[in-house]
C-alpha cells in the first residue's frame, strides 16, 4: 500500500522559512518522480514543484520559483520542500504526491497534507 505522510507545516511570519518533509512507503521511492501541490482556502489544487526519480532535474511553478526548493533523499525514502521568503499567499495545505509523469500535475497518489499558514 502506497503511503505518503507529510510533516513540518505550521504558522510562520511573512519572510520566514519552513521545511516540509514527506515520508514515503509501499513502493520503490527511487524509481518515481515526486511532486508537491497545494490547496489554498476556497481554491483548487495548485501544482508547486516536481523532481525526477534521482533528483537530477526539478521544475517549479512561477509563483514559487527562486523561493522554494524541492529535494529528495532516496536512501531515506523522503521528499523535502524548503520554503523561504514565505508570503501570505503561500498559505495552503501542502500535499506531497506521486505524479503519473514527471512534468504532469495530476497525482496518482498523495498524502493527507500539512497546513502552512503565513501570517503576522
Amino acid at each position: 500500500e502506497v503511503q505518503l505522510v507529510e510533516s513540518g507545516g505550521g504558522l510562520v511570519q511573512p519572510g520566514g522559512s519552513l521545511r516540509l518533509s514527506c515520508a514515503a512507503s509501499g513502493f520503490t521511492f527511487s524509481n518515481y518522480p515526486m511532486s508537491w501541490v497545494r490547496q489554498a482556502p476556497g481554491k483548487g489544487l495548485e501544482w508547486v514543484t516536481s523532481i525526477t526519480s534521482r533528483g537530477g532535474s526539478t521544475i517549479y511553478a512561477d509563483s514559487v520559483k527562486g523561493r522554494f526548493t524541492i529535494s529528495r533523499d532516496n536512501g531515506k525514502n523522503t521528499l523535502y520542500l524548503q520554503m523561504n521568503s514565505l508570503k501570505p499567499e503561500d498559505t495552503a495545505v501542502y500535499y506531497c504526491g506521486r505524479p503519473y509523469v514527471y512534468s504532469g500535475s495530476t497525482l496518482q497518489y498523495r498524502g493527507q497534507g500539512t497546513q502552512v499558514t503565513v501570517s503576522s
